[in-house]
């Protein structure tokens, strides 16, 4: 079983998001900062880890980056309301394999295209 962390500030996003994956198999696990983000994957890597940009504290490229130091294998994908260039290279450019804008589309095809991008 694959296992995945959510990190996003917003609590019902993040339910959504555990509801979602936890019913296609996933073993998931949700927190609401980077920082903690980054305490739990010292402890407990991830395969899959989906990522805010904007979060309290650390930013979600931030984050990113040390998440590429911690678990150099998981496939880190971005989830923002930024549709933004800037940011979208930016994440790819520091190991995102993947950059998903809020509301999320929960059809089967569009996270069958997102997790096909990341590998």
């Amino acid at each position: 079983m694959q296992r995945m962390l959510i990190v996003d500030d917003q609590l019902d996003i993040c339910g959504c998001l555990e509801d979602y994956f936890s019913a296609r198999g996933f073993a998931v696990a949700s927190v609401f900062s980077g920082e903690q983000a980054l305490q739990l994957l010292e402890r407990q890597p991830a395969d899959v880890v989906l990522l805010d940009i904007l979060l309290p504290g650390l930013t979600g490229i931030e984050v990113l980056k040390r998440v590429r130091q911690i678990c150099p294998s998981a496939k880190v994908i971005m989830v923002t309301a930024l549709d933004q260039g800037e940011l979208r290279a930016e994440a790819r450019r520091y190991g995102a394999c993947a950059y998903v804008t809020k509301p999320f589309d929960f059809s089967e095809t569009t996270w069958s295209a997102v997790f096909t991008a990341a590998h």
